[in-house]
């Protein structure tokens, strides 16, 4: 029984990084097992981009229908059916958790289900979900147990039938009123999406921008482009107070009066899952907010015990997981020497235009004290853009002026987040802005606005 319940790696959370991590280690012939008190696959496949983006595409097709005039095409009525649009996400969100216990058919890596907790360094106790205890030691140890929704302090809050992103995509009905705490990627995203579904949006942000990581100009041209479409984003707006009943939510902003909506969302960011895994038996670090504490190779302070994807703090991408997979893959099996340091970090908030982000920003480049030139171009200077009808926002990149490579861009614009990736893969490629003005990109295309775009320095 305790060789049985020894093992080469354990994994607490069964996320982007920790899944394929216990496989890798069961390929190789090792004995490794994931913990998992919930479902399997994580807060992506379960609650974050499967579900979202699945939505978000309905909500893309409800806004192309309600605008086909604008393009010829005259669509008389069409009825959004949100229980359909919730249906089609569960399939799809289904489908994707199958394939992810899929790993686990044969046991090897072993699935074990039920809520774990340090009782050492490198001994762990779970709590069965069928009932009794199971205590297991491992030579390694990762923690990937990911974040949960932040419910702030609010009088009146905790009295409120309030949603967060999970519950929000249950609702059977479109909102009459969906007033949002937040300015974030949920915030913008969701806001969106149930605005296109046919529900008056308010948008409440504490911050004087929406997307506070963002360089004003981009955050700027977002809340633009929302309130266009008919979303009151209100920025300054510090939430003091929130009351009513079920149908009749009241939300008191700071210096202002009171914005009732029949439903409220709270985004206002999320927090890690650490607070049931005993880390101080451990001996493990965190920080002021629960987040583990690790170092560019992903090792907490205690050897042998790591942390990966969005429990460590930092980015929280499913890419990003799955790069800390690949860290941990090959220095824990192949004795490799890899870190953090210096990888791009990508993202794409999903909106309608999509907002790519790689590398530098201009805030973070003035910060360091480091020297650019700035290349920028509106989306109605792109041919494609205005073939299609999609002219709203901008492209900007950051180039060093001694080498003319790129250090960091943002694509506010249709499939921003493709165009935004043409520019990683330049920089990873080391190639210069003359690089891109030069290139032979296929018209009409979007690529082919990087000649353009380039072009402006010269």
């Amino acid at each position: 029984m305790a060789t049985q319940n020894h093992f080469d790696l354990l994994v607490l959370g069964s996320g982007q990084s920790g899944n394929p991590l216990a496989g890798a280690f069961a390929d190789a012939g090792k004995r490794a097992a994931v913990v998992e008190r919930a479902l399997v696959a994580g807060t992506c496949i379960n609650y974050g981009c499967t579900p979202t983006k699945t939505m978000v595409a309905s909500a893309r097709r409800a806004y192309d229908a309600r605008t086909s005039s604008d393009l010829g095409i005259e669509i008389p009525e069409f009825k959004v059916n949100l229980e359909r649009i919730r249906q089609r996400k569960r399939d799809l969100v289904a489908q994707f958790r199958a394939a992810n216990e899929r790993r686990f058919e044969n046991g090897s890596p072993e699935l074990i289900r039920g809520e774990a907790s340090f009782v050492g360094p490198h001994e762990v106790r779970v709590e069965l979900k069928e009932g009794g205890q199971r205590t297991l030691t491992a030579s390694a140890i990762v923690i990937d147990t990911g974040l949960s929704p932040l419910i702030p302090k609010i009088p009146g809050l905790e009295g409120v039938l309030y949603l967060d992103n999970v519950s929000l995509m249950e609702l059977a009905a479109v909102p009459e009123h969906l007033v949002i705490l937040g300015g974030g990627y949920l915030a913008v995203e969701f806001g969106q999406m149930f605005h296109r579904f046919g529900s008056k949006v308010t948008m409440l942000q504490s911050g004087a921008h929406i997307l506070e990581r963002e360089d004003d100009d981009v955050s700027d041209a977002l809340a633009r482009i929302l309130r266009e479409d008919g979303i009151e984003v209100r920025t300054g707006s510090q939430v003091d107070a929130v009351s009513g009943a079920k149908g009749v939510i009241s939300v008191h902003v700071k210096g202002g009066g009171p914005v009732e909506g029949s439903h409220l969302l709270v985004a206002v960011g999320r927090k890690p899952n650490t607070e049931a895994l005993n880390l101080k038996a451990a001996g493990v670090k965190t920080d002021q907010h629960g987040f583990v504490q690790v170092n560019e190779k992903l090792e907490t302070n205690i050897p042998g015990v790591y942390a990966t994807g969005d429990v460590k703090g930092g980015p929280a991408f499913t890419h990003i997981s799955y790069d800390d997979y690949r860290i941990l893959r090959d220095n824990l099996l192949h004795g490799a020497n890899r870190t953090t340091n210096g990888r791009l970090v990508p993202n794409v908030v999903y909106t309608d235009p999509q907002l790519g982000r790689v590398g530098l920003t201009e805030r973070e480049a003035r910060a360091e004290g480091r020297p650019y030139k700035l290349a920028q171009m509106p989306m109605k200077s792109v041919a494609r853009a205005n073939e299609i009808g999609e002219t709203r926002g901008f492209m900007k990149a950051l180039v060093d002026p001694g080498s003319g490579k790129i250090l960091g861009a943002a694509v506010l614009g249709a499939e921003g987040g493709e165009i935004m990736s043409m520019l990683q893969i330049a920089m990873m490629g080391k190639l210069t802005y003359k690089d891109m003005v030069e290139a032979i990109f296929a018209h009409p295309a979007y690529s082919e606005s990087l000649n353009n775009l380039f072009n402006k320095l010269d």
